[in-house]
């Protein structure tokens, strides 16, 4: 069974493009730097980042735009609007040895989608197609976590409070003043 990518994680191409690797990463709640589009009123901006890094000797010429990129969100995978305006794209660049290009994309959806969003992502390559992946994540997955003895304040509090609890459980009482 194919399992998609999380969203950060490297894909590493094979074949003809051995050494060439991409991610989707970055994945955020965000306003588009040139403002709101007005298809996309109502719905919530976020953005992600597309990074392609050559691991070989030789440079390839990559290109990336919006009919490459499909993005769908929630747990019936409708589409997500791509903001073309306010992304920045990979077009028609030479990526040299030991660099790297990456694409800075806005999207917009409704919040209750946000919690899952697939991209999924088919570059081009010396004006040659590679194979399509895709990335799973989501905008405000983690919720506060509550755990024994952790008070009800934040993730972080409530986990920094269950790891001094831990550690002063296992020291036990300190030397006295």
């Amino acid at each position: 069974m194919y399992e998609p990518n999380v969203v950060g994680d490297w894909q590493e191409y094979d074949d003809e493009h051995a050494g060439l690797r991409i991610r989707v990463h970055g994945l955020e709640k965000a306003e588009p730097p040139r403002g709101r589009d007005d298809a996309a009123e109502g719905l919530i901006y976020f953005r992600f980042r597309v990074t392609v890094e050559n691991r070989t000797t030789e440079h390839f010429g990559i290109h990336l735009e919006d009919g490459q990129l499909d993005i769908r969100i929630g747990t019936d995978g409708e589409s997500a609007f791509l903001d073309w305006r306010n992304s920045q794209f990979i077009e028609g660049f030479d990526v040299y040895p030991l660099r790297r290009a990456t694409a800075v994309l806005f999207a917009a959806a409704p919040e209750s989608g946000l919690s899952h969003v697939d991209i999924q992502v088919q570059l081009k390559v010396d004006d040659e197609w590679t194979e399509r992946y895709l990335w799973s994540g989501g905008i405000g997955l983690h919720e506060p976590a509550v755990g024994v003895g952790a008070r009800p304040e934040s993730a972080a509090d409530g986990l920094a409070a269950q790891v001094i609890s831990f550690l002063e459980r296992e020291a036990g009482p300190g030397p006295a003043s």
